[in-house]
C-alpha cells in the first residue's frame, strides 16, 4: 500500500508539474499589440500629383434645438491617396476591382523587409531580389499566401510633401520631379515566378518609385491579381515576421482602387 501510495504521489506531482510549466508557457505570450498603419486622412493627406485631394464640408455641428449635439460631413476625394489600396484592374485589364478582392487576400500572416539603411541616402532606392534573398537567409522562405510589407522608412517625411513625394507642385509636369522609393520590376517578376504571395505595401506613395515612367512593377504584380497598399506608415514598429495584418479598403464597386484601413496584430511577450 505504501509503495502504490508513493507511485500514485509522484505521478500527480509530474502531471501537475508539467501542467503548471504549460500553462507558464501559455501565460508568456497573452497580449496581441494592434498597430495602425494608416495615415488620417485630412487636408495635409499627400495624393498624387494629379489626383483630387481631399476635402471635408462640416454639414453640422453643434447642439440642436431638440437639446441633442449633431454633427455630419460631406466628404470627396480620389480613390488614390493616402493610404489607400490599388485594386488589380488599376493596372490591369479584366483583372478584380475592389469589392471583387477575396477577403483572404487582405487578412493573414504577413512578413515586413526591412530597407532602411539602403534609402537614407538615395531617395530612388529600388528594392531589389538581393533583399529577399537576404531576409530569407535570415528568416527563411517567405511563406505562401503571406502579405508583404516594404520599409523604406519613408513615412518619416509624411505629410511634407516637398520631402515625402519630392516636390509640393501639382500636376501633369510635377510628376517628373517625383522622387520616393519603390519596387524594382526585377524583383516583381521574382515575387510572382518564385513566390505566392497574397498581397505587398510599402510606406511610400507607390509600389514603382517616383522617376518610374512605365509603372512595370503595378503592371507585373496587379496582372496577377496581386493588389498594393500604398502610404502605409508605422513599419518601424513591427518585428520583421509572425504578425497578421488586417486591410479593410471601401468597398466600391468597379473601384480600382480606394482608402484603406490597415493595421496590424503583433504578439507580445509578457
Amino acid at each position: 500500500m505504501k509503495f502504490n501510495t508513493y507511485y500514485l504521489f509522484a505521478f500527480l506531482c509530474v502531471t501537475f508539474s508539467c501542467n503548471e510549466s504549460v500553462d507558464q508557457e501559455e501565460r508568456q505570450i497573452v497580449k496581441t499589440k494592434i498597430i495602425d498603419l494608416t495615415h488620417t486622412f485630412s487636408e495635409e493627406t499627400v495624393y498624387w500629383v494629379t489626383a483630387k485631394e481631399f476635402k471635408l464640408d462640416v454639414v453640422a455641428k453643434g447642439d440642436t434645438d431638440k437639446g441633442f449635439f449633431y454633427a455630419a460631413n460631406n466628404f470627396e476625394t480620389a480613390e488614390h491617396g493616402g493610404t489607400h489600396i490599388d485594386a488589380p484592374i488599376h493596372f490591369s485589364k479584366g483583372k478584380q476591382s475592389v469589392e471583387e478582392i477575396p477577403l483572404e487576400k487582405l487578412i493573414g500572416q504577413a512578413i515586413k523587409v526591412d530597407v532602411t539603411a539602403n534609402t537614407n541616402n538615395n531617395p530612388d532606392y529600388l528594392v531589389s531580389v538581393k533583399d529577399f534573398t537576404n531576409w530569407e537567409k535570415i528568416n527563411g522562405q517567405i511563406p505562401e499566401g503571406v502579405i508583404v510589407l516594404l520599409d523604406t522608412g519613408h513615412s518619416k517625411h509624411y505629410p511634407d510633401k516637398l520631402k515625402y513625394l519630392g516636390t509640393d507642385q501639382r500636376g501633369p509636369e510635377a510628376i517628373k520631379l517625383l522622387h520616393f522609393p519603390g519596387l524594382s520590376p526585377e524583383a516583381a517578376t521574382w515575387l510572382v515566378e518564385n513566390r505566392s504571395i497574397s498581397a505587398i505595401g510599402i510606406d511610400t506613395p507607390s509600389i514603382d518609385y517616383g522617376q518610374s515612367e512605365y509603372f512595370k512593377s503595378h503592371v507585373i504584380l496587379l496582372s496577377e491579381n496581386i493588389p498594393a497598399f500604398e502610404n502605409i506608415t508605422n513599419l518601424d514598429q513591427l518585428p520583421l515576421k509572425d504578425f497578421e495584418v488586417i486591410a479593410l479598403p471601401m468597398k466600391i464597386k468597379d473601384g480600382s482602387g480606394a482608402p484603406l484601413r490597415i493595421i496590424a496584430k503583433v504578439k507580445e511577450s509578457l
